[in-house]
């Protein structure tokens, strides 16, 4: 039977696979151009993704060990280094950190995905495998968007990652909502998404979550799964909306824009 923890390591597999095709393609000067993450140039993101993969296989490892996960000042010595590289070093180291970590989740057994705990660092306690898979899909996923939509504004989250992240999104709105810039204003709306086709709740409020579909709702949200997650993390700007992404009721779209603004 194939699990949960299963499908996230396969697409962690076709996610890096894509994107290092898509990145041993670029030349010197498109590592500089500006990237979907407002701050970042291409080589940026890449960095950003490589040191992720060394942190995560650290954190891995040493559960496979029975050791404690490496500690911040380890985070801190990988991330002065990645910045220090030039952006060729930072694209090529990208390509081999990542593979490493990919490899190392597909050689976990079924009896060690099933019931091995990692330390993540930044959680309050150890997760199971599909859990860390999942962190690791989601990272990755966004910033392989980050890196795409540098050179196509129609670019879209991979598909294979889309349904694998529904939950891990939602868990994270209350993180990433900004409920303050509604005003005082409240409401409840039903998310209707497609490819996959799911239906949902947002209340908004002075908190924001994702609920069962409402009985009566204030307005709707329709948009295509990928989009809606986009919109959640903050990477829907006008310029990346697909057209069938439509916003009725008290709230516009830019409103729900400006709830997430990422982070």
């Amino acid at each position: 039977m194939t699990t949960l923890a299963d499908q996230t390591i396969a697409a962690l597999r076709s996610g890096h696979d894509a994107l290092a095709a898509f990145v041993r393609e670029l030349g010197p000067d498109d590592l500089m151009k500006p990237s979907g993450a407002s701050e970042w140039q291409i080589s940026q993101v890449l960095s950003h993704l490589g040191s992720g993969a060394e942190i995560g296989l650290a954190a891995l490892t040493a559960a496979l060990a029975g050791e404690p996960t490496p500690g911040g000042d380890f985070n801190r010595q990988v991330w002065a280094r990645w910045d220090a590289m030039p952006p060729a070093e930072q694209t090529s180291g990208f390509l081999a950190a990542n593979q490493r970590l990919v490899e190392a989740y597909e050689a976990l057994d079924p009896a060690t995905r099933a019931n091995l705990r990692v330390d993540l660092g930044y959680l309050p306690a150890p997760v199971d495998v599909a859990t860390a898979a999942r962190f690791r899909l989601s990272e990755l996923t966004l910033h392989q968007w980050d890196v795409e939509v540098g050179f196509n504004p129609y670019a879209t989250l991979t598909p294979e990652a889309v349904g694998l992240l529904f939950d891990h999104i939602a868990g994270m709105l209350g993180w990433t909502a900004r409920p303050e810039t509604l005003g005082g204003r409240q409401a409840t709306l039903t998310v209707r998404l497609h490819k996959p086709d799911r239906t949902y709740g947002l209340r908004l409020g002075e908190r924001v979550e994702l609920t069962d579909a409402p009985e009566q709702a204030d307005g709707e949200l329709d948009a295509p799964a990928e989009a809606w997650l986009r919109l959640a993390v903050g990477r829907l700007g006008p310029r990346h909306t697909p057209e069938d992404v439509r916003v009725t009721g008290p709230l516009s779209l830019d409103d729900l824009r400006a709830l997430f603004p990422g982070f």
